[in-house]
This record gives C-alpha cells, sequence and structure tokens, in this order.
C-alpha cells in the first residue's frame, strides 16, 4: 500500500492549505459575529454574506467540487484517495467545506444525482448543485423509529397515477434550514409487502412542495446548527411527479449504501482535519500557561496525553486512506469491513482528543470563545450519523467471524 501523495495531489493540497490559511481561518471569528448578529436581529436563518466571495475565490483557483470523481459535470473531481487529504484540510473548521462546494449532505446527494439520476434529474438539480447555486437536503431518519436500521423506516411513498404521494415524518433533515434548499432527496417505502431490502425508495422532492412543514430545528447538544440546521419535517400528502423517483421502485437501500460508502471517508477525514487542530490548541495552550509554579506542559500527564494523541491520529488517518484506496480499486462493497472500521475509529479518537484539548483549556474549553466545544458536539454526534458505532461494529465482527468460519471450514 502507497499513499504517498502523486505531484498533482501534493499540489492540490498546498493550494487547499495556502487558501485555508488565507481566507478561511481570520474570517472564524467575523463568521461567529456575522451569525451572532443575524441571531440578534430575528434573522437565524440567513446565508452568511461573506462566503460568496469567498466561494467565488475558491472557484476561481480550481479548488470546486473535488469530491465527486468520475464525473464529465464535474472532471476535476478527484479519486476518493486523492481527495481525503483535502479534505482533511477543509475540516480544520466546521464550515469551510461549504466555500469548496464540498460539505455534506450536498456532496452525498450530488453523488447519488450523478450516479443513480437520470439526465433530465441532473439538468434540473445536479447541474444548480455543482455550481453551488441551491442547496439540498437528505431525508431519512424518522424520530418514531430506530433508523439505525434503515429498513425500520415508515414514511410512504404511494404511486397514484403518474405521480407519487408522500407522507411521513423526518427529523435530522440536515440542510433544510438553509433558505436555498431547493431539492430533497426522501427515503420512504413503496411496498411494505417486498422482501425486506426492496422495501424503500428514493425519490426527489422540491423543497417548496405543497404538504411540506418544516416543523423546527432540531438541536444538537443545543447547538441549532444556523444557517444549515438539522431540520424536523412533516410531509402530507406531498405530490411529485413520477420520474421523480431515483433509479426506480426497490432501489431505495441499494442507492443509500452507495451513498454512505464516500460519505464516511469525507466524515471520516474531516474529523482527522478537526482532531488535528484540537492537538494544536492543547499544545498552544499548556505552553503558556503556568499552574502551581510551573508551565502545564512541565506535567507528565500531558506528554502521555500529547503522545497517545499523535499516534491515535496517525493510526486513524492511515486507516482512512486504505479504506479509500480500497473504496476506489474494489468499490464499496469489498471494503465494506474498512469503511465500517474508519467510522468507528475516527470519530472516537477526535472525541477524545477534542476532550483532552477542553481539559487543558479549563473553563475556557466549555465556552463559545474557542471552537473545541463546538467541535465536540459535531464530533460526538459523528457516532451515531451515517450508523451508530454499534451497527458498524456488528458488520466488522460479521464479516471477520465469516472469514474465519471459511478458513476453519477447509
Amino acid at each position: 500500500m502507497d499513499f504517498s501523495y502523486t505531484p498533482k495531489v501534493e499540489e492540490l493540497r498546498k493550494q487547499v492549505q495556502s487558501f485555508y490559511e488565507l481566507h478561511i481561518l481570520p474570517l472564524e471569528d467575523q463568521v461567529e459575529q456575522e451569525i451572532q448578529e443575524n441571531r440578534r436581529q430575528g434573522r437565524v436563518w440567513t446565508p452568511i454574506s461573506l462566503f460568496e466571495d469567498l466561494k467565488a475565490k475558491a472557484r476561481a483557483q480550481g479548488l470546486w467540487n473535488l469530491f465527486l470523481p468520475r464525473s464529465e459535470r464535474a472532471p476535476q473531481g478527484l479519486s476518493n484517495l486523492e481527495y481525503a487529504p483535502l479534505c482533511e484540510i477543509m475540516g480544520r473548521t466546521l464550515w469551510a467545506p461549504e466555500i469548496f462546494n464540498c460539505s455534506a449532505p450536498d456532496t452525498g446527494n450530488m453523488e447519488v444525482l450523478e450516479r443513480y439520476g437520470s439526465e433530465a434529474q441532473k439538468d434540473r438539480w445536479l447541474e444548480p448543485l455543482l455550481a453551488g447555486q441551491i442547496r439540498s437536503a437528505f431525508l431519512m431518519t424518522e424520530p418514531a423509529v430506530a433508523s439505525s436500521d434503515a429498513t425500520n423506516i415508515e414514511c410512504s411513498i404511494r404511486r397514484e397515477g403518474d405521480e407519487y404521494v408522500i407522507n411521513g415524518r423526518k427529523w435530522y433533515s440536515s440542510g433544510a434550514g438553509d433558505p436555498r434548499c431547493a431539492v430533497y432527496i426522501v427515503m420512504g417505502k413503496t411496498d411494505p409487502n417486498e422482501s425486506r431490502h426492496r422495501q424503500q425508495s428514493m425519490i426527489l422532492v422540491p423543497a417548496d412542495a405543497p404538504g411540506i412543514e418544516v416543523i423546527r430545528p432540531v438541536t444538537v447538544f443545543g447547538y441549532d446548527e444556523a444557517p444549515h440546521g438539522h431540520m424536523d419535517i412533516r410531509l402530507t400528502d406531498v405530490r411529485v411527479p413520477a420520474e421523480n423517483m431515483l433509479l426506480g421502485e426497490g432501489r431505495g437501500f441499494e442507492i443509500a449504501q452507495g451513498r454512505l460508502g464516500p460519505g464516511r471517508i469525507h466524515h471520516c477525514m474531516r474529523t482527522i482535519g478537526i482532531a488535528e487542530r484540537a492537538l494544536e490548541a492543547l499544545c498552544q495552550r499548556i505552553t503558556t500557561r503556568v499552574a502551581f509554579g510551573r508551565k502545564i506542559s512541565e506535567f507528565s500527564v500531558w506528554h502521555e496525553r500529547i503522545a497517545e494523541a499523535r499516534c491515535m491520529i496517525e493510526q486513524a488517518r492511515l486507516l482512512t486512506l486504505k479504506a479509500a484506496d480500497m473504496m476506489d480499486k474494489v468499490g464499496n462493497k469489498a471494503a465494506r469491513s474498512e469503511i465500517a472500521m474508519i467510522k468507528v475509529v475516527a470519530p472516537t479518537m477526535a472525541c477524545q482528543i477534542i476532550d483532552w484539548a477542553i481539559q487543558a483549556h479549563g473553563g475556557a474549553g466549555v465556552s463559545g470563545d474557542f471552537p473545541l466545544a463546538h467541535a465536540y458536539a459535531m464530533v460526538r454526534t459523528l457516532r451515531l450519523a451515517d450508523g451508530p458505532d454499534e451497527v458498524h461494529r456488528d458488520m466488522i465482527a460479521k464479516l471477520e467471524l465469516a472469514r474465519h468460519t471459511v478458513v476453519s471450514a477447509h
């Protein structure tokens, strides 16, 4: 396994790093101030005005849609392995991926449209998403069922003539708070009598379709994530044309599996970026603070934590790069064990390192004066998003048992 960067990726990595340091990092406080000012004026769900100028700069430099491989509509898209180190840099600031048009859930939704959408669906929805003209949301999780098992989904998608009628309740619909959100990809059941993994379908629903009610933003550790938002949405007799169905009835579970593979790589690399930044903050803090007559960095407990953090980050990065490489070479299905492993390892690693960084900052660590508390909330959420740890561990164990059963049978 060779994960060294090609000259092309090394150049892109330098470009993204430079862009981050010049244009994103210096604006973090200003962006937060704008969010708070919008909140005070009752304009919570207003897009950040600073972002459009940053996006124009990124696009002009060719740092745009880098996540989407094998697409004629986005020829600059990279393989999973090539994109991984760039995604890590973007992950250092929670809102940075949007600047490069590489933020969830748009990345996953664009991947779905590119891989499974009709040409008409791509023209209507994929093109403006690739251009950054609109945003999107993915409606899968439901409050009334354990959505860690996607076959539990109850949202109904019923065919009536040339239309489908949708009824159900979805929550944690990330991105649906943004007024630029123009389309939802909705997962629901078209045929409860089909086999367990053929009951579900995915369909495109315009965000302004009659019958859609955005009930409230669902908070995450108290954060409403405005202006992005994780919304609680009710769909009541929502009608869309039959041609809005993705790939065909009964293909929803298949699409979900295809969507979540690359998304997990992206989440994990961004998480490694967050962990790197937390370790930097930890080291900077303990070398500038004095307690009990000594710099905090002189206490051996911090040596232990720093060493352990560096080991954990390097291990997680290598495992994630291996998973990305396997996805490129043998596909998502063959790499499912590695994808499951990184989904367990990366958020767990980052949670621990951010926790140590919070501890190093004392009371400041849990305040809004530093990005650590917010970062912890987001990373802790990743132990549930795209499948909880328990589901991934179960898959890893089953694949391992099957492998050894085959060996012992011979």
